[in-house]
């Protein structure tokens, strides 16, 4: 509905009470309503699950047509991501909010702060993501209170056409409500659990659940060692589970993203369940690191399989657990993945140890083989020394090229002492173009990092921290916070205006009229912020 529109539709509705709510204002209506076009996490959920569905259909026609996200770990972050992307780039397309469980368990968990193994509380992932769209929706009321005042202005001064042209803004209004793709982890616990909290999420506002492939009690962050994957099968019912709650929520276009840590993982809780040779239980099994039994009395309370008419026992470590064959990491990821997308998964995740584009595009090349439109996700992790990995890729290019490398040690290559080098601004172009060039080449249709506003957090309060209690004093926050948000058009430097002081002076107005006491007078500091 068009704004005029929505100012009929509420006249409408007010004048059917035969005077009695005459003192509601029409278009005062119509402006709340276009302030709160969502009125639950389903309506979000639906809405960006569209969004998603779109995006990938043209990532599928033109790699160049990839998308991103930054981790958030508040409301506020995801909140000023997005009005910052407004800002400079005048759309949200193609730009989405990522939820990190590792950064949930870091910074939101009543426990307080802990290593992501899935030890937080499950409701406060959904928490967050309620409390992110929660933020973006007062961004959009914001944003629109602003321009309702500037179409008040114009009518007041008799400039027609500004009147008109505000109007057309309004009706054209793009909402800072974007795709979340949010981290359910490994489930926290059976695909009962799963269900359960996958429901959550999604009433919560999520269109895209990230699940990976270890066993839930046993989880470790992706980047870490001691990583547990579980057999197909029940990874799979989780998968399925995901789906089961979409549907079930109306959400028919929800995007499940299915991550593989089998790269890093060389272990498994338990043998794969197999009815005959080739089945996807054989297949798990045949990774398994074995030994063939010659001698059946030295067994004491093992595990046996049959391998090509051989008695085989798996190895197991004194943790009880089974270890895979050293060398099988990428023969599984491609296993899990292909297995994946055939059992109802959208898109992949295939955590890696280092952002190498032709390790990722090695695998993906195979699993298009058989799924020819396999897109990742891919997570541009924090936990990765970019700079050290790619400079390190250029030396060992150049060293494959013939070229002199004896300016470089190899080992050393994070040193500053290198950064005006030629194989020090290669690398940089390299990791500048990354993305672009992962996109095309390996299949990733999402670009994210997991943690970016986690480490942006520590660096602008330890900078602020160090000038503040230095000699520096108070010039430590004039000169380095507010003298910049002021003159790189930072909104939050009007903090009232960015806490809700103006929606609320609003509302007064719209509720007692000219009884209205409203904070936004004269006598308001922000005002000193007008020029």
């Amino acid at each position: 509905m068009t704004y005029q529109d929505n100012i009929a539709s509420a006249a409408q509705a007010i004048g059917a009470r035969n005077g009695t709510w005459d003192g509601i204002d029409a278009e005062a209506v119509a402006r709340m309503k276009l302030q709160n076009r969502f009125n639950t996490g389903l309506d979000i959920a639906k809405y960006t699950a569209a969004i998603m569905r779109r995006d990938m259909a043209a990532y599928d026609a033109d790699p160049a047509s990839y998308t991103q996200s930054l981790g958030c770990w508040h409301g506020f972050i995801g909140q000023q991501k997005l009005i910052s992307i407004k800002k400079h780039f005048g759309t949200t397309k193609g730009r989405y909010l990522y939820l990190s469980g590792w950064m949930v368990a870091a910074l939101r968990s009543d426990f307080g702060p802990l290593p992501d193994q899935s030890m937080h509380e499950k409701t406060s992932v959904p928490a967050l993501i309620e409390e992110l769209y929660t933020f973006l929706k007062q961004a959009d009321a914001r944003e629109l209170g602003m321009m309702f005042r500037d179409l008040d202005k114009a009518r007041q001064s008799g400039n027609e056409v500004e009147a008109q042209r505000l109007i057309h803004a309004i009706d054209h209004y793009e909402t800072h409500v974007v795709p979340i793709i949010a981290d359910i982890d490994a489930g926290f616990g059976n695909a009962e659990a799963t269900y359960l909290l996958a429901k959550k999420m999604i009433e919560a506002g999520a269109c895209a659940l990230q699940i990976e492939n270890q066993v839930s009690d046993e989880k470790q962050c992706g980047h870490q060692d001691g990583k547990v994957t579980v057999p197909h099968e029940d990874f799979l019912a989780k998968v399925r589970a995901c789906r089961y709650a979409f549907l079930e929520l109306g959400v028919d276009d929800g995007v499940i993203v299915t991550r593989t840590d089998s790269l890093g993982a060389g272990l498994t809780k338990q043998i794969a369940y197999s009815k005959e040779p080739g089945d996807i239980g054989d297949q798990y099994n045949a990774f398994l690191d074995c030994e063939e039994v010659t001698d059946v009395t030295q067994l004491r309370g093992d595990v046996v399989i049959e391998r090509d008419g051989k008695l085989m026992r798996p190895k197991r470590l004194a943790s009880n657990l089974f270890q895979f064959r050293e060398g099988t990491g990428a023969d599984r990821c491609v296993l899990d993945c292909i297995t994946s997308l055939q059992n109802g998964a959208d898109l992949l995740w295939i955590e890696t140890e280092k952002p190498h584009i032709e390790q990722i595009a090695g695998m993906v090349d195979r699993i298009r083989a058989v799924v020819p439109d396999a897109k990742l996700v891919y997570n541009n992790s924090p936990s990765f020394n970019w700079t050290l990995n790619f400079r390190q890729q250029v030396y060992d290019r150049w060293v494959e090229e013939g070229r002199d490398v004896g300016g470089y040690d190899r080992a050393k290559l994070m040193s500053a002492d290198y950064d005006a080098t030629e194989l020090a601004r290669q690398a940089d172009e390299n990791i500048r173009t990354f993305q672009r060039d992962a996109s095309a080449r390996a299949g990733i249709f999402h670009h994210l990092i997991t943690l970016p506003t986690y480490h942006t957090a520590a660096l602008s309060t330890d900078n602020l921290a160090r000038e503040y209690f230095g000699d520096a004093a108070m010039l430590g926050y004039v000169k380095n916070v507010q003298r910049q948000e002021i003159r790189q058009g930072i909104a939050c430097v009007k903090h009232q205006n960015m806490s809700g002081s103006d929606i609320g002076d609003d509302h007064k107005e719209y509720f007692a009229g000219d009884a209205a006491l409203k904070a936004g007078g004269v006598h308001n500091t922000m005002n000193q912020f007008a020029a």
